[in-house]
């Protein structure tokens, strides 16, 4: 081992320290790595600043970098249209009638939010305060109801358009047209997954949903012709503004008829229609232009503070040392990627996604791409073994979000978030099996689009 690759561990050592300090991850990837490059040169103050400088021109000039701004703003621009009550009031009344119908409509309807969302967060502060009171005034067990909110929601990352795959397209230097696409099979089979979930706890146990039950433990049927019925026309047509952009933004790049980075504006300018068709003023329009330009320009830095760190580690030969160790463990790529995905997972304990993929490409990838990984593939499993890290205790970023956004008079705690979310993790290791055992689920879209 090298002087200079004692110092890129060193430095990674430190970095994780300040970040579990409390230091912001972007000063702490900044800082950490003009200081290891100031000691890689020598004490060399110009080039240290050339590295610093440097990153910053390049790190966010590249023209594909646009497409994050407009998903954003398209996403911030249907969270506050009221698409996401439109849509559950919707699913919601087709799915009445079959078991945990409330809990499989918030999947449903998170599953469709999340093709104009692409951020989990988003989805379960919305849903939140969407389904929580209707499952609450059908008497659904709290943990049970909050669970499908929380677990749900990260359908938000890897349904399409997703800010995750934006990143991890840039980091891998893979299509982010060909990753979008990979990302939709693995989606819905994770949404059916979950409907399937809610349906059998449902009928082994009526009570969690509300129901009453007879002497044999069986649900007493429910008389749906004294239900209220709901206006047809707002049920067909609500969603269907949100179901069109999906189409038209998703199709459109899967026929070729546009890029990405079209189909970003595209879905950024028909976001803002039907905002403003469903009511959004001036006020909400600042409020969204805040709230894109606050994650926005929070990524970017983030983006321009992790090319410094890659370019550090690239300097001190830490990648090449890593490589080298881990081809010389002789471990088949399967096995390689099942020990990175529980890294992954210990990390989704302290540190939000985007962070996760900042800090873990620049050392993982150059090794898989040697060993002749399919990084689109790869690139999937890696962005929902890393959603599991926002279900996961203390960090769990979803977990705090639901906190922070249901209604307190439901009486919910965290720990309860956590334990009605721990099922969904279980989940989602199903899909990251059934990828791993049919790798044709992720590649079957992109290698026809």
């Amino acid at each position: 081992m090298t002087e200079s690759v004692l110092i890129g561990i060193i430095s990674i050592i430190i970095l994780f320290a300040l970040i579990l300090a409390g230091v912001h991850i972007a000063i702490a990837l900044g800082a950490t790595s003009f200081f290891s490059v100031l000691i890689l040169s020598n004490f060399k103050v110009k080039v240290a600043l050339s590295v610093v400088s440097g990153a910053a021109y390049s790190a966010i000039r590249d023209y594909s970098f646009v497409v994050l701004p407009l998903f954003l703003a398209m996403g911030v621009f249907m969270s506050h249209s009221g698409a996401a009550q439109k849509l559950f009031e919707s699913a919601n009344y087709l799915l009445r009638r079959i078991p945990g119908g409330l809990g499989i409509a918030t999947v449903v309807s998170n599953a469709i939010f999340a093709a104009v969302t692409g951020v989990s967060v988003a989805s379960a502060a919305v849903f939140s305060k969407v389904a929580m009171p209707e499952m609450v005034r059908h008497k659904y067990e709290k943990n049970f109801a909050v669970g499908s909110v929380a677990g749900s929601s990260v359908l938000g990352m890897l349904i399409p358009p997703s800010t995750l795959m934006i990143i991890y397209g840039m980091q891998a230097e893979e299509s982010i047209g060909n990753l979008f696409m990979a990302g939709i099979l693995p989606g819905i089979v994770l949404a059916c997954i979950m409907a399937v979930y809610i349906v059998i706890r449902s009928v082994l146990n009526p009570k969690l949903i509300g129901r009453e039950v007879d002497a044999n433990g069986k649900a007493v049927p429910i008389d749906w012709s004294k239900q209220e019925k709901p206006n047809m026309k707002h049920i067909i047509l609500g969603p269907l503004p949100t179901i069109i952009l999906i189409i038209v933004v998703m199709g459109g790049i899967w026929g070729g008829t546009f890029t990405p980075y079209e189909a970003a504006a595209i879905g950024c300018a028909g976001s803002l229609i039907i905002s403003l068709a469903n009511g959004m003023r001036w006020t909400g329009l600042k409020m969204v232009i805040r709230e894109t330009s606050s994650s926005g320009a929070s990524i970017l830095l983030l983006l321009i503070c992790a090319t410094m760190y890659s370019r550090m580690l690239t300097m001190s030969g830490l990648v090449n040392f890593v490589s080298e160790a881990i081809i010389s463990l002789h471990l088949p790529a399967i096995e390689l990627i099942l020990l990175f995905c529980l890294v992954l997972l210990f990390l989704g304990c302290i540190l939000d996604s985007t962070s996760i993929l900042l800090l873990t490409c620049p050392l993982i990838i150059p090794v898989l791409r040697g060993m002749d990984v399919d990084m689109i593939w790869f690139g999937i499993i890696m962005i929902v073994v890393v959603e599991m890290g926002l279900l996961t205790p203390p960090f769990g970023m979803v977990v705090f979000s639901v906190d922070a956004s249901v209604d307190k008079s439901v009486g919910l705690t965290v720990g309860g978030i956590f334990a009605g979310s721990m099922p969904y993790l279980f989940l989602m290791a199903i899909l990251v099996a059934i990828m791993m055992a049919f790798p044709s689920l992720v590649t079957w879209l992109p290698s026809i689009m």
